[in-house]
Formats: structure tokens, C-alpha cells, sequence
């Protein structure tokens, strides 16, 4: 929902002109890594989040070095401060531990101006990538540092949604698969569990935010989206590294790389677009390590294809869960755009049954979420602001539906017949199943490459 905070945000940067991040420090125990880091804004508030890794003894001293361990957890605490700043915007960002040279410097601006774009969008705040902000910088200079990796091991993070599922099922059969899990919950334990992987074999790390952020927050404080994919995509180096972890490969497709808004070219999902992968992989096989191989496995595969490919596993159907706001309960709530989003992408190859006991409902009877069902399908120039599937995607795969289900009366699919959405998709339906149909900007090395195409052809 967009506010107009415009005005709060010019006191605020007044107000509080600068932010500090003060230092890092960590820890290892017998069985984990400790993580903690002090942010401040000084005038107002002290931030201390800590993220907690755990470990073995014998990890810890044979794969990576304190000079990558010192790199990494400091860039962890450089996405991790984004939580913070928002509050209040300040136009002085200060990194008191660490010197950044111009380019790393450049590239900070960019993720965090592109990472918030929904909460610059949202809160009405016309920031410009020009002057939004200044980074300053002094302390120690981080070398890039080398690391012995296994060139079998891969670093699979699992959500508890369909992706990381297919993620598991195309790779567990080829690889020393790692599943790894941040802030683990009960779809996401329970997806590695029914893959048969291991629950041993599973990595985990927690992330504790500062209950002062949330406390600035209820006092009415800026708040919004964050790019938490960035925070992940560091931390899974840090963990490949303690593990000597060759691979890391995220479920991100090739959808999350169009646009939320049609206009502003905001994307709610930048941290898992091509855009972000490809600056992050430049990012730190320059300052930080090239001997770990980051990248998205389904990046060739849209929502569709994925969608298609998950249905073949009637084990998750039960558990998998990608629903923000259900996932405390780890329940479905049946009444966000994600939930609906899921299941019309789903409906096309699940049977109906198992679909509408999946989510507990059916969804295509929800009459209240006609406004959504019109952002998923483009009706409305901005869709949900969640990780969903093209336009594009959403109108064949309704259309798919109603093509299996000829019969269907749902108060939903009855006010999409009638637009001018659903005539465009039927003009333009494609088979999905066809290997030409991969999409061509992704990191994957031809193995890779020859794994989907197995799949798509049947032959997992």
C-alpha cells in the first residue's frame, strides 16, 4: 500500500544526517560461529543484530582462512545495516572498520538504491541514485583471499517453496548436495526431510534482529521491503567457505527479472534478478574470493516450466509453503496475492484435488481478491508486490486451466473469462515443455544445462 511519507522523510534526514557502522566481531565456539555487529544512529539509537552459524571443529580449521572469514562477515553487516538505515535515511552512510575503494563504493549505492526501489515506490520518496546518499569509509583494506573447494559439493538454499524443491529433486541424484536453511521453519525442514537428503546433511544459520529496529518501526518510523536475497547471497559464501563448498546454487528464475511496476521499473524481486546475480558474482570474485561459483540453477526455466517440473513430486505437496503471511504458522492464509499466485501456477499440472488440499481452499472462489487476480494478470499496470511470476506467465497458466477444466464455474475464472487478458493468452499459448523454450542469460555450466533438459523431457 503506498503512503505518502515524503515529508517525514525530509525530517528524518534531517534530523539524523548520519549513520555509522561502527565494527563487527566474531566468535567460534566449539559448535558455531557468532556473529555481531554494531550499527548506530547516532542521536537516536544503537543497532546490535547478530547472525550465528553452526559448525564443526574440524570445518573450522579446514577450508577457510580468518582473512575470509574477517571479508565476509563484514560484507555480510553491509547488507545487513540496509534494516537499519531505512528507519531514517541518512544521507551520511559511515564504515568506520573497513576502507571501500570507488568501484566497491558504487556498487553499494546501487544495491541498496535498486534493493529498496519497492520501499522508495511505496513510501512515495523520490530518491535519485545520484545523491541519496554518500558512503565514507576508513580502516583496514580486505584482500580477496583463495579457497580449497570440492568441485561435488553444492550449497542448495531451501526456502520451503516449490523452486528450492525442484532445486533438490534435479541435483540430489548427481551431487554432494548441502541443503542450507536461514531461520529454519517447519516447510523448510521438512522439504529437506522428504527429499531424502538427510537432515544431517543440512546447514543451517540464524539471523536475530534487534528488537530496537522493531521497536523504531511501531514508533512510526520508515519501514519497508529490504533485499534479503543480497543478505543471503553473502551469507551462503561465508557458509560454502567453512564447508569448502564449490557451488552455490539458489531457485531463482527467469520471471524475477520483469519489472513489479510497468512505469518505474521498480522489481520487488532485484536481489533475485539476472541483474543482481551477475553484479554480485563480478563483486566478489573481485574483492572477496573467486574459488566458490555462485548462480541460479532454475535461471533458464520460468514459473511455468518450474511449476510443471514440481508436480512430478506429490511427497512436498503437503508441506512446501511460500506464503509471507502464513509462514509463522506455517500455513497458506488463502488471502494474499503469493497464495493466489501459487496456486494458479500450479493449477495447471496438480490434480485439482490434491491442489485445493494443498492450500486448504480453493482459491479460484475467492471473490474478494478480484483486484489481485487483476494485478497477477495485468489488468492493472502493477502487479503484488511479491515474488510472482510474469504477467505473461499468469494468463497461460489460467488459461491452461480452463483449457483441463472446461466446466469450471469459480467466481474468479468467471471474472477472467471476460477480459481482455484472457483472449490475449489463448492467441499466444506456448508449450512449455520445449527445451528451446530456455531462457538464454544464466551462469550454468553445460552439466547443469543437460540436468533441466532431462527433466523438461522427462528423464530426472
Amino acid at each position: 500500500m503506498m503512503v505518502n511519507n515524503f515529508e517525514k522523510y525530509k525530517q528524518l534526514i534531517f534530523d539524523f544526517p548520519e549513520f555509522v557502522y561502527h565494527d563487527f566481531h566474531y566468535l567460534f565456539t566449539d559448535n558455531e560461529l557468532q556473529i555481531r555487529y554494531h550499527f548506530e544512529v547516532p542521536g537516536l539509537e544503537v543497532f546490535y543484530p547478530e547472525i550465528t552459524i553452526p559448525i564443526t571443529e574440524d570445518i573450522k580449521k579446514n577450508y577457510a582462512t580468518d582473512s575470509i572469514i574477517r571479508n565476509l562477515v563484514f560484507h555480510i553487516g553491509m547488507v545487513e545495516l540496509i534494516s537499519y538505515w531505512k528507519c531514517v535515511c541518512s544521507p551520511k552512510l559511515i564504515i568506520l572498520p573497513v576502507s571501500l575503494t570507488e568501484n566497491q563504493i558504487l556498487w553499494w549505492k546501487n544495491l541498496y538504491f535498486q534493493g529498496l526501489g519497492e520501499f522508495f515506490y511505496l513510501n512515495n520518496i523520490p530518491a535519485e541514485m545520484s545523491d541519496f546518499m554518500t558512503i565514507q569509509s576508513q580502516g583496514d583494506i580486505l584482500a580477496k583471499s583463495s579457497l580449497k573447494t570440492d568441485a561435488d559439493k553444492i550449497l542448495v538454499p531451501v526456502g520451503g517453496g516449490k523452486d528450492s524443491v525442484v532445486s533438490l529433486e534435479l541435483l540430489k541424484s548427481h551431487f554432494n548436495i548441502q541443503p542450507f536453511i536461514l531461520n529454519p521453519r517447519p516447510a523448510s525442514l521438512q522439504c529437506v526431510e522428504a527429499s531424502g537428503i538427510g537432515m544431517d546433511r543440512c546447514l543451517l544459520a540464524y539471523r536475530k534482529i534487534d528488537p530496537a529496529l522493531i521497536g523504531l518501526n511501531e514508533r512510526g518510523f520508515l519501514n519497508g521491503h529490504t533485499p534479503f536475497s543480497a543478505l543471503l547471497a553473502f551469507v551462503t559464501l561465508l557458509v560454502s567457505s567453512l564447508h569448502g563448498i564449490r557451488y552455490v546454487a539458489l531457485s531463482n528464475e527467469s520471471s524475477a527479472n520483469e519489472s513489479t511496476t510497468r512505469t518505474s521499473g521498480v522489481n520487488h524481486q532485484y536481489s533475485k534478478s539476472f541483474e543482481f546475480e551477475s553484479d554480485f558474482r563480478d563483486y566478489y570474485k573481485e574483492f572477496v574470493c573467486s574459488d566458490i561459483e555462485y548462480f541460479s540453477f532454475l535461471r533458464p526455466l520460468s514459473e511455468l516450466q518450474i511449476a510443471s517440473l514440481f508436480a512430478r513430486y506429490d511427497q512436498y505437496f503437503q508441506i512446501f509453503k511460500s506464503c509471507n503471511a502464513g509462514s509463522k504458522e506455517d500455513k497458506w492464509c488463502g488471502k494474499c496475492p503469493k497464495c493466489l499466485f501459487a496456486y494458479i501456477i500450479l493449477s495447471p499440472f496438480m490434480p485439482i484435488d490434491k491442489l485445493k488440499k494443498a492450500f486448504g481452499t480453493n482459491m479460484f472462489e475467492k471473490e474478494f481478491m478480484m483486484k489481485e487476480m487483476d494485478e497477477l494478470t495485468g489488468k492493472n499496470p502493477v502487479k503484488p508486490f511479491e515474488c510472482v511470476g510474469t504477467v505473461e506467465e499468469v494468463n497461460e497458466a489460467l488459461h491452461r486451466y480452463i483449457l483441463r477444466y472446461s466446466d469450471s464455474s469459480e467466481v474468479l475464472l468467471k471474472h477472467y473469462i471476460d477480459s481482455e487478458e484472457y483472449n490475449l493468452a489463448g492467441k499466444q499459448l506456448s508449450d512449455i515443455t520445449q527445451v528451446s523454450d530456455l531462457a538464454g542469460t544464466h551462469f550454468l555450466e553445460p552439466r547443469f544445462i543437460n540436468l533441466i533438459k532431462n527433466a523438461l523431457h522427462g528423464d530426472s
